[in-house]
């Protein structure tokens, strides 16, 4: 936190101090293999990586269109993706805080104590995740890590035994959404204010969108808009993304800041995930999550919404959706097809976009006449929505540390700013509320006059 002449919050900065370096090992790798490595970069959102990579390379063999089955199998496996990593987040990690209070105690601010307060909640949280966990295993292989999508379509096809085991489970997940966007949507009209204004900051939106506007979370365009709702660019295609977004880098930390190149870097930041997909989309496909968005949209009409706890709320809502979209994929007759992959006129590039659980996730590759990987550019959710973290950290530093020393009480406002967006670091994988999280208070010399750590078990 770095304060002003006046002791006030001038600026915070969110150091991430983990190192991956994928987008250089990866160089010299044979084409086919990147799919299954950089499914390594993540242990929550692996199918996220595993499918933005088989897209981009779908483009290098040519495939210009999958085959009706291959597409049915990877959106089954996308969207079993998109429930479990929410419903993960969710019930595991947001639960104890919205539930039991920013200020509870920290003993029982986790799983634990939801599931000791709130055991149905607690079940079905888990129970959602599993049902995830299973979409993925029949279309992957196995639930983390798979191999299933492959350049030019899937390895695997889904048997009519696998079908129905889990087609089975349907009611009940459809149920327990429901019960979830419920759910949020009451602890929002408990306590309006504080869930519109905590670390509330305006920004461009950015997501991907169907060709027809629709919420589409595994293929489509980029769309952007700015912190009114107006249009910046519609239509992109996912080749094209380097011309509307840049990357910039700044020396206190690993993770790049992209902007909207047409605004620059100052002006052209943004929000990525289920807060900006679900206003930046025209309409949702599935009746249930649509009517369940609509009045979600009602608490704000005609403004868009900036609040990151109301990231929280379109999350469940997307869990709704990803489960009536596997719902219709499990009845498709597409599903269990025998053709699994196809091919054409071989390139040398290839751009793959994905919505992941959290963002926009893009994997560009270049490969040269052996297969080899010559060049590899991620921009991954978390990093789009890397400025938007550190605005929403100054904004409850203000409301909170302005002439007061760092408490626990402090750490946990920032955990929970921070847990909204669902970033993919350390932080968003802790256990039991103990995650790790140092904060330096710098006064306008730059002596450094604060500082509170707490290292996962203590506080110092």
């Amino acid at each position: 936190m770095l304060l002003d002449e006046h002791h006030r919050v001038r600026q915070a900065r969110l150091h991430i101090v983990e190192f991956r370096g994928f987008e250089r090992f990866i160089q010299g790798r044979p084409y086919w293999e990147v799919p299954v490595m950089v499914q390594r970069l993540c242990g929550i959102c692996p199918v996220s990586h595993h499918l933005a990579a088989a897209k981009a390379l779908d483009h290098v063999v040519g495939a210009v269109r999958l085959t009706a089955t291959a597409d049915a199998v990877r959106r089954l496996m996308h969207y079993g993706q998109i429930l479990q990593s929410h419903a993960l987040h969710f019930f595991y990690l947001a639960s104890p805080d919205l539930v039991l209070g920013f200020a509870s105690e920290v003993g029982r601010r986790n799983l634990v104590g939801v599931l000791a307060d709130y055991p149905d909640l607690a079940r079905h949280g888990i129970l959602l995740r599993k049902f995830g966990q299973e979409i993925i295993r029949i279309t992957a292989g196995k639930r983390v890590h798979g191999t299933g999508a492959i350049a030019g379509g899937v390895n695997k096809a889904v048997t009519a035994a696998e079908r129905d085991l889990v087609r089975a489970a349907v009611p009940e997940t459809l149920a327990w959404a429901e019960a979830g966007v419920d759910l949020i949507a009451a602890l929002h009209a408990r306590d309006p204010d504080t869930y519109a204004r905590f670390g509330t900051v305006r920004s461009n939106l950015l997501s991907m969108v169907g060709h027809d506007g629709e919420l589409d979370l595994y293929d489509g365009v980029l769309r952007a808009r700015d912190a009114d709702g107006a249009l910046i660019f519609d239509g992109v295609a996912a080749v094209d993304y380097h011309a509307r977004l840049r990357e910039n880098v700044r020396s206190w930390s690993y993770m790049k800041f992209p902007f909207i190149e047409a605004l620059g870097p100052d002006d052209g930041w943004y929000k990525v995930g289920p807060l900006a997909r679900l206003q930046n989309c025209d309409r949702i496909g599935t009746p249930r999550a649509e009517a369940a968005r609509q009045r979600w949209l009602a608490t704000s009409p005609g403004r868009i919404m900036h609040a990151p706890l109301g990231f929280h709320w379109a999350r469940m809502i997307e869990l709704l959706h990803a489960a009536e979209v596997i719902a219709e994929l499990l009845d498709a007759p597409a599903l269990l097809g025998d053709r699994l992959t196809t091919s054409g006129p071989r390139a040398t590039s290839g751009v793959g976009i994905i919505e992941a659980p959290r963002g926009t996730l893009i994997h560009h590759y270049e490969v040269d006449a052996q297969d080899l990987v010559t060049m590899c550019n991620l921009i991954v959710s978390t990093t789009h929505n890397n400025q938007a973290m550190n605005e929403a950290i100054r904004q409850v530093a203000r409301e909170h540390l302005d002439g007061h020393e760092p408490t626990e009480g402090l750490l946990n406002h920032i955990e929970v700013a921070i847990r909204a967006f669902d970033p993919c670091l350390s932080c968003a994988t802790h256990a039991l509320g103990k995650m790790p999280l140092a904060i330096e208070v710098i006064d306008a010399t730059g002596a450094v006059v604060g500082r509170r750590v707490r290292d996962g078990e203590h506080l110092a």
